[in-house]
């Protein structure tokens, strides 16, 4: 992306992959080749997320099983978080455990009631291989984690529990996109 640019501008919206597509399942591989390329899949993920009305995606959600997420995402005090992260490591977690609603674009029109962090620190590297160590509270360590999970090859009805779980997994079964 260009310096000053809306995140997306030029992008292409991708198809996303759905709750059992095996690429979603799997643990995402590192990012080893900075460029172009890399570049234009950012690009693809910021105008697919926009298009879903997202407000995190990463990679393997758009079918490229790489260590990569994007996120435009407000915390708790309404201030907007906008960015990208290769190579994610969740390094911290803490604070309070919250169980708050969460959907997912790979489960469209679901969401549960599912645990995390009401605080999170994700360092990695921006598209040219700089340090980046992102902060958030709130709704955004929720999506921070929530995309750490993807890249690990995880999905929030995975920590879901109980009563909540068998609901969800019923509902994404009945699904127009349901498998």
């Amino acid at each position: 992306m260009r310096s000053g640019s809306i995140p997306g501008a030029r992008g292409r919206v991708l198809p996303l992959s759905l709750l059992g597509d095996p690429v979603l399942h799997t643990r995402c591989e590192e990012v080893t080749e900075f460029g172009p390329q890399l570049a234009r899949l950012v690009e693809n993920m910021f105008a697919t997320m926009y298009a879903a009305e997202g407000v995190g995606l990463a990679a393997n959600q758009v079918g490229e099983s790489l260590r990569v997420f994007v996120y435009d995402c407000p915390d708790d005090d309404d201030r907007r978080h906008v960015g990208h992260v290769v190579n994610p490591r969740l390094v911290e977690v803490d604070g309070v455990v919250l169980r708050g609603p969460e959907g997912c674009l790979s489960l469209p029109g679901l969401e549960a009631g599912t645990e995390r962090y009401d605080h999170a620190v994700v360092e990695g590297v921006s598209l040219d291989g700089a340090p980046v160590r992102v902060h958030g509270s709130g709704w955004f360590a929720r999506c921070l984690q929530h995309e750490c999970d993807h890249l690990d090859g995880g999905l929030y009805v995975d920590r879901v529990t109980g009563w909540r779980r068998w609901r969800v997994r019923r509902q994404a079964r009945r699904a127009s996109w349901g498998s």
